[in-house]
């Protein structure tokens, strides 16, 4: 199935409207047939004019992953989009990341499990199989924006834009290696985490809220992949990261956030905003 003119056009203008910080309706306000195979040939236009103007693909983003706060988007099942060079970062193994959102719009903060990918996955893999072609796992935040404003939107809309991917920081790679893969499988499905603002807590999340664990969200992204326009294998070096474990935040310059994991041999991540 080609892109139609018109769904090119959105492309085009929703790459236009987030590189000057504006905002638009939804495009499900004026299309209501608008669904998710178009968005998602509308992301890999925006894909390819990415790569086109010097970007290059990292990895991905899941989004929606945490069943505890669909109804509060109306998004009811996970999306995914790519992760690029120019959105994603390696932070420090200490301290808090220092990162500038002033070109992002309406930001919240998600903190996630991130993974990086040792060898390519393939569609139908179980959770076990996905963990033996992972090396390394972190604890990041995504910085997730939307062009839509008040964060209204359907499940269309947000793939076409961007998946509301905006920035990814996530602390240096924990090994995953032979000898203690059995023990992240079982970690992996179990822990807990407290997310704080400016040393204050705001939420907490458990693993299982992200689709039953971040194997299980991947899994989800692994599965359906194919049968979109951003059709590619995740392959070997890529990062992915698999939803937020907490409510998704506003987040404002001159802020301070953290994470309290509980329950995997992770650092715990920090992150301060600038403009």
């Amino acid at each position: 199935m080609q892109i139609s003119d018109g769904d090119r056009s959105h492309a085009a203008a929703l790459l236009k409207i987030v590189g000057d910080a504006g905002s638009c309706a939804p495009i499900t306000d004026g299309d209501k047939a608008f669904g998710l195979a178009r968005a998602y040939q509308i992301s890999a236009e925006i894909r390819a004019a990415r790569i086109a103007r010097g970007e290059t693909p990292r990895g991905w983003k899941i989004g929606f992953t945490n069943r505890t706060i669909w109804d509060e988007y109306d998004v009811h099942a996970p999306i995914w989009g790519p992760v690029y060079d120019t959105t994603l970062a390696e932070a420090p193994a200490q301290g808090a990341a220092e990162t500038a959102i002033g070109h992002l719009v309406e930001p919240r903060i998600e903190p996630e499990i991130v993974f990086r990918i040792a060898a390519p996955l393939e569609a139908g893999l179980s959770e076990a199989q996905l963990l033996e072609r992972i090396d390394g796992v972190a604890l990041g935040f995504e910085i997730v924006q939307s062009v839509y404003p008040d964060w209204r939107f359907q499940a269309a809309d947000t793939v076409a834009a961007f998946a509301l991917h905006g920035l990814l920081r996530h602390r240096p790679f924990t090994a995953i290696t032979s000898a203690n893969r059995a023990e992240w499988l079982g970690l992996l499905s179990s822990f807990t985490l407290d997310l704080h603002r400016n040393g204050e807590r705001v939420d907490s999340g458990r693993a299982e809220n992200v689709l039953g664990g971040p194997l299980s969200a991947l899994k989800a992204m692994v599965d359906g992949l194919p049968d979109t326009a951003l059709a590619s294998t995740v392959g070997a070096g890529e990062v992915v990261t698999t939803g937020t474990l907490t409510r998704a935040f506003p987040v404002a310059p001159g802020e301070s956030w953290e994470t309290r994991v509980g329950g995997l041999p992770l650092a715990d991540m920090a992150i301060s905003f600038t403009r």
